[in-house]
């Protein structure tokens, strides 16, 4: 718990009683950082960090060894938040934060990679359509100039007319926000009255449920909210989270958190704001939230580019959490594959649905979390090794998705025909998947002219469901090629009585159903067939869709599923989910008032009206990561690759 009431910080001549062997020069930067660390834990963080940046020293060589810690305790205090327009949240206080390790963040050595030899040099590929791309243009002009635009784009969002359903929409949202010591840092998952003496977590503020709620926030022009969230969970990623005695790596984010009021110091007439975060310690299941620290890394490039305020990416504390975040993804392992590999119930879908290896959603999320956090990235030498590691890993991602999970008809029908047992650097079936693992249902639904990446791959293993979270976002941040992101609406198009019908979107198609539901979900009662993540209908997912529809400008399909729906979900008090195959009833155990159902739908109505705004969540392909490659092209079988086929694709 951090506490922020000031009464509980000692004095500052408890600090130098400390420090009496700073005189020692040896012992500067220890003492420095052990002072820190103890007026941490009292909760006197400003103090600390007032210390550091005032203090005195009557050596060179303790005033040389504590230069780094005093600066970046300086910068520290110096970074305020500035009133914004939010009438909420009013003037921002910063949170406390840790300076131990704000503080060591600049001598601390860059994210630690295994040393990538420069690759050989590769043979010309193909003509390219970059030569049409014309003359450079000057990174700080057109990032200003993006910055008017959506600033005009802002002005129509606060002018343009609300219908009721949005009005009331809007109150609701803001009777969600939480306050902590007087700021607002969030949005409750649900706030139904219905359920008040049984919420179980749905009161506390989930990162990924926040999200639609902070693009709402920001296309309206209220941004403190979001950068309160922003710091505030970012200082709650240093905890210390354990479950039976082990920790998981640093950099963890937290799936939620709430805030409580305790005792101060056992009074129980005075009472202080705490944050309880939860790290999967709590949750069903006790599974780490991987989608959180993605999830993060997208939104904070949002509120960049849509405020401006970039000062915000480009301090020590922020740019500690983006490297922490990275290295826990990037470390290397076991996996032979550039897909992260994670358990059951790791994201959206967050109880057992059979996604467990390398599901699709947070593939997506990994690549436009790796773009975004590329753009932020501070620029330094100790920065390069990492830019490059990201830079590999986007590229071999990139190729992996586009060329192992797409199907369409004719990649089924190839499927339909592999040879199984291929031991062989040049095999086709390289997972080596069984053609009996096509499902019946698969030849006779999908179309002709579409397709879809499929849900997760591993060796003799495909998930042929469709995932919509997972091919949204794949559009979205360019993970699929143009002529796949067009076959994935095309698809949804054709398929819209089973993805959409009714109430829009189905997380997943079809249904784990009779044994397959029995074995997969462990006989779930809350996942029974076509309700909750077993092909429940998720309106929240409205958002995601229209970013999709929008960048590839397909605006009319998004608007036909905002308009069918705007009515009835606020007739039906906002749910958190449809059942039933075509999605006609409020879902068995669904929460109303669900705060991400109303933050999707407001999101999605200003999208449509400002589509322009969409630019700050959306990643343009990228055709430079296609042309380096770590293996480099070569004739050796060992290090073949494929990667001029994935250039074929985004050229078609």
């Amino acid at each position: 718990w951090t506490s922020a009431n000031p009464a509980r910080n000692p004095p500052i001549p408890r600090i130098r009683s400390k420090l009496f062997f700073l005189l020692n020069p040896n012992l500067a930067r220890a003492a420095m950082a052990a002072a820190a660390i103890s007026h941490l834990r009292r909760g006197a963080q400003r103090h600390a960090l007032l210390y550091l940046s005032r203090r005195h020293f009557s050596s060179p060589s303790s005033l040389a060894a504590a230069a780094p810690l005093a600066a970046a305790a300086r910068r520290l205090l110096s970074t305020s938040v500035e009133s914004g327009t939010s009438s909420k949240a009013g003037s921002y206080k910063p949170p406390p934060l840790d300076p131990f390790r704000a503080a060591l963040a600049p001598a601390s050595p860059p994210l630690e990679s295994p040393p990538l030899e420069e690759p050989p040099a590769t043979p010309p590929l193909p003509e390219v359509a970059s030569a049409a791309a014309g003359p450079e243009q000057d990174p700080v002009v057109l990032q200003n100039e993006q910055l008017e635009g959506l600033k005009a784009g802002l002005e129509a969002v606060r002018s343009r007319e609300e219908s009721p359903e949005e009005k009331e929409a809007w109150w609701l949202l803001n009777r969600a926000v939480v306050n902590y010591c007087g700021s607002a840092v969030g949005t409750v998952a649900a706030n139904d009255p219905s359920t008040a003496n049984h919420m179980l977590n749905y009161d506390q503020i989930f990162i990924r449920d926040f999200v639609p709620s902070a693009i709402a926030f920001l296309l309206r022009g209220e941004s403190d909210i979001v950068k309160n969230f922003l710091l505030h969970t970012l200082q709650l990623q240093s905890w210390e989270k354990t479950v039976d005695c082990y920790s998981p790596g640093q950099g963890l984010m937290p799936a939620s958190f709430k805030v409580r009021s305790v005792p101060l110091d056992g009074n129980n007439e005075a009472f202080e704001e705490v944050l309880d975060p939860d790290f999967g310690e709590s949750a069903i299941g006790r599974v780490a939230p991987v989608d959180s620290g993605l999830w993060w890394i997208i939104l904070l490039r949002a509120y960049g580019k849509i405020t401006g305020d970039y000062a915000l990416q480009e301090r020590v504390d922020v740019q500690t959490g983006i490297r922490l975040i990275l290295n826990l993804c990037l470390t290397d392992g076991f996996d032979m594959f550039p897909t992260l590999l994670v358990t059951d119930g790791s994201c959206m879908i967050d109880r057992r649905m059979g996604i467990h290896g390398h599901p699709l959603e947070i593939q997506a999320l990994f690549y436009s979390a790796l773009r975004c956090a590329r753009e932020m990235v501070s620029t330094d030498d100790g920065s390069k090794n990492l830019i490059r590691v990201i830079n590999n890993r986007l590229s071999a991602l990139s190729f992996h998705i586009r060329e192992y999970y797409w199907v369409d008809m004719k990649k089924i029908n190839e499927i339909y025909r592999y040879k199984t047992e291929e031991y062989s650097h040049d095999a086709i079936n390289k997972f080596n998947i069984y053609p009996e693992q096509i499902p019946s249902w698969l030849a006779d639904w999908i179309p002709d002219k579409g397709g879809y990446l499929i849900g997760n791959l591993q060796p003799a293993h495909m998930d042929f469901r469709f995932f919509s979270l997972g091919n949204l976002w794949a559009i979205v941040s360019s993970l699929a090629t143009q002529k796949q992101a067009e076959g994935i609406l095309n698809l949804i198009e054709t398929k819209w009585d089973d993805i959409v019908a009714n109430m829009p979107l189905k997380i997943c198609y079809p249904a784990l159903e009779y044994e397959e539901w029995r074995i997969i979900t462990g006989c779930d009662p809350k996942n029974t067939p076509w309700s909750y993540h077993n092909g429940g209908s998720w309106p929240t997912l409205l958002w995601q869709f229209t970013l999709a529809c929008i960048k590839m400008g397909r605006p009319d399909l998004a608007r036909r599923a905002v308009e069918a729906v705007e009515k009835r979900l606020s007739d039906d008090k906002w749910p958190e989910y449809y059942d039933t195959r075509t999605g006609r009833f409020i879902g068995k155990q669904s929460r109303l008032y669900q705060t991400w159902t109303i933050a999707g739908f407001l999101s999605s109505k200003m999208l449509l009206d400002c589509p322009e705004m969409a630019s700050i969540l959306i990643c343009d392909e990228d055709l430079e990561l296609l042309e380096g490659c770590a293996c480099g092209l070569s004739n050796s079988a060992r290090i073949k690759c494929s990667r001029r086929a994935a250039r074929s694709q985004v050229l078609v």
